[in-house]
């Protein structure tokens, strides 16, 4: 199994890549990087460790950084599609599939 991403999401990730190099320097950056893909292996292999929303999606927060990740299982891995600022309006990007 393994993850998968919609165009939004590697939007998202770009942007806060962006925000923590200029604010916070590239270790920031990378380090954010990191515990993405380390949330990402982790819910690769336990999908259901999200928690629940509608339309057959779940979130998962990163543990270091204030991001959410929006998921859903798929029967091969899971499509991430949206990872949002916890401090962003909570229907940011809700139509992505």
């Amino acid at each position: 199994m393994t993850y998968s991403l919609h165009p939004g999401a590697e939007h998202d990730i770009a942007n806060a890549l962006d925000f923590y190099s200029e604010q916070a320097g590239l270790v920031v950056a990378e380090r954010f990087l990191e515990e993405f893909e380390r949330i990402a292996k982790l819910l690769v292999e336990h999908p259901s460790l999200g928690t629940p929303m509608t339309r057959g999606r779940r979130t998962f927060p990163l543990k270091v950084f204030p991001y959410l990740i929006v998921y859903r299982n798929l029967e091969n891995g899971i499509r991430i599609l949206i990872v949002r600022h916890q401090h962003r309006k909570p229907g940011h990007a809700s139509g992505r599939r």
